[in-house]
């Protein structure tokens, strides 16, 4: 990995982000010869690291490549070590330049095209200028927050890791998503006696086609407990309130509750831009990934507000790959008859 950034440092690009779609951009860069830099404010493949403990990934292995390294596993279906296993791999053996610990703040517009402020671990302010940037920050960090009281209280969370620590506690799951199922399961066979609060009349189509019918088949012999139609209004250190549709209310014991209601791109650091939207809150992006800042590109779900359901690593790579081709063209005019009239 690099050292520490300097005020003085000027790339072609600067890839914020280092999942996958991050790490994708950062290995077309070098093989299309640009200088680049990854800004990642925690770890490689960060939220892959907060998946939880157990996870198995939706699709299969070559879904999930990049660069053209194989992604071997033992398994019908990679699972959270084997991708952290992959991914750092790659990140090693490409000798890609990725920060870590290394959070964007602000991207301004320059004249040599953006400039970029960080902070390290440290709280040690820092400066990368970079001709182009690419945002492959993904939405996993960022979750939807119900806004309730006791919401922020050390009994409440927002990520799912593992069942060991709740065995023989109530725990109520609010939510009824892929998140939501996996971890009411987990619960239910770590030993934990789980409740799920969900607004909906049952349990989302989007569920995994594996999961569904078994959390289906366990709520409806009354292993796992569900409330459909209702939401939680207060969490409270040993129980949550939960109002119903037809306006009754009931308390919950609860020990400890997972508020797994998804999760939205948090763009706040280029939001002083003005990046066109569209109405269901996604950016107005090119065919080649470029917002209508120009210069200024969004690859993966980090774009996609209002279809965070449809945008993945399996394709959050290839939009990757299609705006660093896109950049190269701008950045290279004499290589191609269309050169971007913008560049400085």
């Amino acid at each position: 990995m690099s050292e520490a950034l300097e005020r003085t440092d000027l790339f072609d690009v600067a890839v914020v982000g280092a999942g996958p779609v991050g790490l994708a951009a950062a290995i077309a860069c070098k093989r299309a010869g640009l200088s680049y830099v990854v800004l990642e404010k925690g770890c490689v493949v960060n939220a892959i690291f907060d998946y939880p403990t157990y996870m198995t990934f939706f699709t299969a292995a070559p879904e999930l490549e990049i660069g053209g390294h194989p992604l071997v596993t033992g398994h019908d279906k990679p699972d959270r070590r084997d991708a952290l296993m992959y991914y750092r791999l790659v990140t090693q053996r490409e000798q890609l330049n990725v920060r870590q610990y290394t959070e964007v703040k602000r991207i301004h517009a320059a004249p040599a095209g953006f400039s970029v402020e960080v902070e390290g671990k440290d709280g040690t302010p820092g400066l990368v200028e970079a001709r182009r940037v690419i945002v492959a920050t993904g939405y996993y960090d960022n979750p939807v927050l119900l806004g309730i009281p006791g919401e922020e209280s050390e009994n409440v969370s927002h990520y799912y890791t593992e069942a060991h620590p709740f065995m023989g506690l109530n725990v109520t799951v609010i939510g009824a998503g892929n998140s939501a199922a996996d971890a009411a399961l987990d619960l239910w066979r770590g030993g934990a006696r789980v409740t799920m609060v969900v607004r909906a009349q049952g349990v989302k189509d989007t569920v995994k086609y594996w999961v569904k019918p078994d959390l289906e088949n366990r709520i409806k012999e009354g292993s796992i407990h569900a409330l459909f139609g209702a939401r939680v209004t207060e969490i409270h250190p040993d129980s949550v309130l939960v109002e119903h549709e037809d306006g009754r209310t009931e308390s919950l014991p609860t020990d400890f509750t997972f508020a797994l209601t998804g999760y939205l791109p948090d763009l706040h650091f280029m939001d002083h831009l003005e990046p066109a939207t569209l109405p269901d809150r996604c950016l107005a992006l090119s065919e080649h990934h470029e917002s209508s800042v120009p210069g200024l590109f969004v690859a993966g779900s980090a774009g996609y507000a209002g279809r965070t359901n449809q945008v993945f690593i399996e394709n959050g790579r290839i939009h990757a790959e299609e705006a660093v081709a896109e950049i190269a063209r701008q950045l290279h005019p004499a290589s191609s008859p269309d050169s971007f009239q913008g560049d400085n």
